[in-house]
């Protein structure tokens, strides 16, 4: 790795770790009941991924 030949200023390596962020994911309505759910994710609620049932939930 190489050894910098000159120190970079504040601004120049404040905007670099600007860029590193927590992002929150979109959260769509699961077509199958209606609740929010992470796309391409089976919904939690219901157990539905599109409109095949992958996981059996226990009433």
């Amino acid at each position: 790795m190489g050894i910098p030949k000159r120190r970079h200023s504040k601004t120049r390596g404040r905007t670099r770790r600007a860029q590193i962020k927590l992002y929150k994911p979109d959260a769509g309505a699961c077509s199958h009941c209606g609740q929010p759910k992470v796309a391409h994710h089976v919904c939690g609620n219901c157990g539905y991924y599109g409109e095949k049932q992958i996981v059996e939930k226990k009433a």
